[in-house]
């Protein structure tokens, strides 16, 4: 038996998961017909971008 620790992939997971989103929002800023709705897209993929890259440095 091994007494090692169990390493975690969690942080691949919520990258993963955020990084989804992140491309929704890219979809969104790309097909949305109004300046506004571009607008949010952009937000929406920045944010969420910004959050997975933050949850690989948290969960490392």
């Amino acid at each position: 038996m091994s007494e090692g620790s169990i390493e975690s992939d969690k942080e691949v997971g919520v990258a993963l998961a955020l990084g989804a989103i992140a491309v929704v929002g890219a979809v969104v800023m790309v097909a949305y017909p109004g300046q506004l709705g571009k607008a949010w897209g952009f937000a929406g993929a920045f944010v969420f971008a910004t959050l997975a890259v933050g949850a690989v440095q948290l969960f490392d």
